[in-house]
Protein backbone atom coordinates (compact mmCIF):
# COMPACT_ATOMS: atom_id res chain seq x y z
CA UNK A 1 0.00 0.00 0.00
CA UNK A 2 1.47 3.97 -0.93
CA UNK A 3 1.83 6.00 1.86
CA UNK A 4 -0.83 8.80 2.00
CA UNK A 5 1.38 11.45 3.76
CA UNK A 6 5.19 10.70 3.61
CA UNK A 7 7.47 13.46 5.44
CA UNK A 8 11.59 13.01 4.90
CA UNK A 9 13.89 15.82 6.50
CA UNK A 10 11.73 18.48 7.09
CA UNK A 11 13.28 21.73 9.07
CA UNK A 12 11.15 24.56 9.91
CA UNK A 13 12.44 27.73 11.67
CA UNK A 14 11.56 31.58 12.87
CA UNK A 15 14.64 33.11 12.43
CA UNK A 16 17.49 31.48 14.49
CA UNK A 17 14.44 29.77 16.06
CA UNK A 18 14.43 25.99 15.08
CA UNK A 19 10.74 24.78 15.55
CA UNK A 20 11.09 21.58 13.04
CA UNK A 21 14.10 19.72 13.13
CA UNK A 22 14.38 16.64 10.77
CA UNK A 23 10.91 15.88 11.23
CA UNK A 24 10.41 11.88 9.11
CA UNK A 25 6.84 10.65 9.46
CA UNK A 26 5.09 8.11 7.05
CA UNK A 27 1.29 7.72 7.07
CA UNK A 28 -0.60 5.32 5.41
CA UNK A 29 -4.53 5.53 4.59
CA UNK A 30 -6.92 4.84 7.41
CA UNK A 31 -3.96 5.98 10.06
CA UNK A 32 -4.57 7.83 13.02
CA UNK A 33 -1.58 9.40 14.19
CA UNK A 34 -1.30 10.89 17.75
CA UNK A 35 1.70 13.93 17.72
CA UNK A 36 1.82 14.38 22.07
CA UNK A 37 4.50 16.46 23.53
CA UNK A 38 4.95 19.59 25.44
CA UNK A 39 3.66 22.90 24.40
CA UNK A 40 6.02 24.57 22.26
CA UNK A 41 7.54 21.15 21.16
CA UNK A 42 6.16 21.61 17.30
CA UNK A 43 2.99 20.14 17.18
CA UNK A 44 0.29 22.64 15.85
CA UNK A 45 3.77 23.56 13.53
CA UNK A 46 3.93 20.39 12.07
CA UNK A 47 0.15 20.30 11.31
CA UNK A 48 0.06 23.60 9.54
CA UNK A 49 3.18 22.89 7.79
CA UNK A 50 0.93 19.70 6.23
CA UNK A 51 -1.60 21.86 5.28
CA UNK A 52 0.98 24.18 3.15
CA UNK A 53 -0.10 27.11 5.97
CA UNK A 54 3.07 27.37 6.92
CA UNK A 55 6.33 27.61 3.98
CA UNK A 56 9.22 25.10 5.08
CA UNK A 57 12.94 25.43 5.01
CA UNK A 58 14.32 22.22 3.84
CA UNK A 59 12.72 18.69 3.63
CA UNK A 60 9.83 17.07 1.41
CA UNK A 61 6.20 16.39 2.07
CA UNK A 62 4.59 14.40 -0.45
CA UNK A 63 0.82 13.45 -0.37
CA UNK A 64 -1.23 11.16 -2.54
CA UNK A 65 2.34 10.42 -4.06
CA UNK A 66 2.76 14.22 -5.19
CA UNK A 67 5.62 16.33 -3.76
CA UNK A 68 3.56 19.26 -2.00
CA UNK A 69 6.23 20.90 -0.28
CA UNK A 70 7.44 21.93 -3.91
CA UNK A 71 7.20 25.82 -4.58
CA UNK A 72 5.04 25.39 -7.60
CA UNK A 73 2.33 23.53 -6.46
CA UNK A 74 -1.00 25.36 -5.72
CA UNK A 75 -1.56 25.05 -1.77
CA UNK A 76 -5.49 25.84 -2.52
CA UNK A 77 -5.63 22.43 -4.21
CA UNK A 78 -3.71 20.84 -2.01
CA UNK A 79 -5.98 22.01 0.70
CA UNK A 80 -8.84 21.32 -1.14
CA UNK A 81 -8.75 17.27 -0.34
CA UNK A 82 -7.30 18.07 3.30
CA UNK A 83 -9.78 19.36 6.07
CA UNK A 84 -8.09 21.25 9.25
CA UNK A 85 -9.61 21.81 12.61
CA UNK A 86 -8.24 24.62 14.55
CA UNK A 87 -8.47 24.78 18.53
CA UNK A 88 -9.87 28.41 18.13
CA UNK A 89 -12.90 26.77 15.85
CA UNK A 90 -11.81 30.03 13.22
CA UNK A 91 -15.72 30.00 12.24
CA UNK A 92 -16.55 32.84 10.15
CA UNK A 93 -18.55 34.66 12.10
CA UNK A 94 -20.84 36.12 9.73
CA UNK A 95 -22.29 33.41 8.17
CA UNK A 96 -24.74 30.57 9.46
CA UNK A 97 -23.66 27.49 10.69
CA UNK A 98 -25.01 25.67 7.61
CA UNK A 99 -23.44 28.19 5.64
CA UNK A 100 -20.20 27.45 7.07
CA UNK A 101 -20.45 24.20 6.36
CA UNK A 102 -21.57 24.47 2.29
CA UNK A 103 -18.68 27.49 1.52
CA UNK A 104 -15.84 25.13 0.64
CA UNK A 105 -18.21 22.69 -1.59
CA UNK A 106 -19.54 25.08 -2.89
CA UNK A 107 -17.38 27.70 -3.94
CA UNK A 108 -14.10 25.16 -4.42
CA UNK A 109 -15.38 21.38 -5.49
CA UNK A 110 -18.47 23.22 -7.80
CA UNK A 111 -20.90 21.14 -5.30
CA UNK A 112 -24.50 22.72 -6.40
CA UNK A 113 -26.45 24.10 -3.46
CA UNK A 114 -28.91 21.37 -2.70
CA UNK A 115 -26.65 19.00 -3.06
CA UNK A 116 -24.04 20.28 -0.58
CA UNK A 117 -26.73 21.51 1.56
CA UNK A 118 -28.13 17.81 2.12
CA UNK A 119 -24.60 16.50 2.94
CA UNK A 120 -24.45 19.47 5.49
CA UNK A 121 -27.44 18.92 7.18
CA UNK A 122 -27.02 15.26 7.00
CA UNK A 123 -23.57 15.57 8.94
CA UNK A 124 -24.89 18.24 11.55
CA UNK A 125 -27.88 15.91 12.40
CA UNK A 126 -25.24 13.26 13.00
CA UNK A 127 -23.54 15.20 15.03
CA UNK A 128 -26.10 16.65 17.24
CA UNK A 129 -26.26 20.00 15.57
CA UNK A 130 -29.31 20.21 13.13
CA UNK A 131 -30.94 22.56 15.21
CA UNK A 132 -28.53 24.98 15.45
CA UNK A 133 -28.06 24.75 11.55
CA UNK A 134 -29.29 28.57 10.86
CA UNK A 135 -28.02 30.07 14.04
CA UNK A 136 -24.46 31.98 13.85
CA UNK A 137 -21.57 30.71 15.35
CA UNK A 138 -21.59 33.38 18.40
CA UNK A 139 -24.91 31.67 19.55
CA UNK A 140 -23.34 28.23 19.73
CA UNK A 141 -21.59 27.25 23.20
CA UNK A 142 -18.24 26.26 22.54
CA UNK A 143 -18.82 22.36 22.35
CA UNK A 144 -20.85 23.20 19.58
CA UNK A 145 -19.08 25.51 17.64
CA UNK A 146 -15.77 23.20 17.56
CA UNK A 147 -18.28 20.38 17.03
CA UNK A 148 -19.26 22.68 13.64
CA UNK A 149 -16.15 23.04 12.67
CA UNK A 150 -15.56 19.67 12.55
CA UNK A 151 -18.92 19.11 10.45
CA UNK A 152 -17.34 22.21 8.05
CA UNK A 153 -14.52 20.27 7.61
CA UNK A 154 -15.97 16.93 6.59
CA UNK A 155 -18.65 18.63 4.43
CA UNK A 156 -15.89 18.29 1.56
CA UNK A 157 -15.31 14.69 2.06
CA UNK A 158 -11.32 15.35 2.44
CA UNK A 159 -8.44 12.29 2.12
CA UNK A 160 -6.75 13.51 5.26
CA UNK A 161 -7.86 15.05 8.26
CA UNK A 162 -5.56 17.47 10.50
CA UNK A 163 -6.59 18.57 14.16
CA UNK A 164 -5.01 21.23 16.49
CA UNK A 165 -5.53 20.37 20.32
CA UNK A 166 -9.34 20.74 18.91
CA UNK A 167 -10.49 20.12 22.79
CA UNK A 168 -7.55 22.77 24.32
CA UNK A 169 -10.11 25.55 24.46
CA UNK A 170 -13.03 23.09 25.96
CA UNK A 171 -14.91 22.90 29.07
CA UNK A 172 -13.55 19.16 30.27
CA UNK A 173 -17.32 17.88 30.31
CA UNK A 174 -17.53 18.81 26.51
CA UNK A 175 -14.44 17.16 25.70
CA UNK A 176 -16.11 13.71 25.46
CA UNK A 177 -18.54 15.32 23.18
CA UNK A 178 -16.00 16.05 20.65
CA UNK A 179 -13.67 13.41 21.09
CA UNK A 180 -16.64 11.27 20.46
CA UNK A 181 -17.13 12.12 16.85
CA UNK A 182 -13.33 11.98 16.24
CA UNK A 183 -13.40 8.65 17.07
CA UNK A 184 -16.30 7.81 15.02
CA UNK A 185 -14.36 9.27 12.16
CA UNK A 186 -11.33 7.24 12.95
CA UNK A 187 -13.40 3.88 13.11
CA UNK A 188 -15.11 4.32 9.45
CA UNK A 189 -11.66 5.06 8.28
CA UNK A 190 -10.84 8.42 8.11
CA UNK A 191 -7.08 9.21 7.75
CA UNK A 192 -6.14 11.62 9.87
CA UNK A 193 -3.17 13.42 12.18
CA UNK A 194 -3.75 14.98 15.22
CA UNK A 195 -1.98 17.35 17.92
CA UNK A 196 -3.56 16.06 21.10
CA UNK A 197 -2.95 16.27 24.97
CA UNK A 198 -6.10 13.42 25.81
CA UNK A 199 -3.30 10.70 26.34
CA UNK A 200 -6.67 7.92 27.10
CA UNK A 201 -7.86 8.84 23.39
CA UNK A 202 -4.42 8.77 21.87
CA UNK A 203 -4.13 5.22 24.13
CA UNK A 204 -7.41 4.05 22.29
CA UNK A 205 -7.58 5.00 18.65
CA UNK A 206 -4.61 6.15 17.41
CA UNK A 207 -2.19 3.56 15.23
CA UNK A 208 0.68 5.47 15.54
CA UNK A 209 1.75 7.76 18.50
CA UNK A 210 4.67 10.23 17.73
CA UNK A 211 6.53 12.24 21.01
CA UNK A 212 7.95 15.53 19.83
CA UNK A 213 10.07 16.95 21.87
CA UNK A 214 11.87 20.07 20.69
CA UNK A 215 11.06 19.89 17.67
CA UNK A 216 12.00 16.69 16.82
CA UNK A 217 9.88 13.35 16.83
CA UNK A 218 12.12 11.70 19.45
CA UNK A 219 9.93 8.41 19.34
CA UNK A 220 7.25 7.35 17.29
CA UNK A 221 5.78 3.48 17.69
CA UNK A 222 2.07 2.17 18.55
CA UNK A 223 0.49 3.35 21.76
CA UNK A 224 0.86 -0.19 23.11
CA UNK A 225 4.89 0.53 22.79
CA UNK A 226 5.14 4.15 23.41
CA UNK A 227 2.66 4.41 26.82
CA UNK A 228 3.90 1.14 28.55
CA UNK A 229 7.45 0.82 27.43
CA UNK A 230 9.21 4.31 25.65
CA UNK A 231 12.43 3.33 24.90
CA UNK A 232 13.33 7.70 25.29
CA UNK A 233 14.26 8.80 29.07
CA UNK A 234 12.88 11.93 27.96
CA UNK A 235 9.12 10.09 26.64
CA UNK A 236 9.25 8.59 30.55
CA UNK A 237 9.58 11.63 31.88
CA UNK A 238 6.48 13.67 29.75
CA UNK A 239 4.49 10.60 30.59
CA UNK A 240 5.32 10.20 34.05
CA UNK A 241 4.02 13.85 34.32
CA UNK A 242 0.96 14.07 31.89
CA UNK A 243 -0.53 10.25 32.84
Amino acid sequence: MSALVEVSGLRKSYGDKVVLDDVSLTVQPHDVVCLIGSSGSGKSTLLRCLNLLEGIDDGVITFEGREISDPRVDPREVRSRIGMVFQAYNLFPHLTVLENCTLAPRLVHGVRRPDAEARARELLERFGLLDQALKNPDRLSGGQQQRAALVRALCTSPTLLLLDEITAALDPELVGDVLSIVRAEAEAGTTMILATHEMDFARDVATTVCFLDQGCILEQGPPSQIFTEPREERTRQFLRRVL
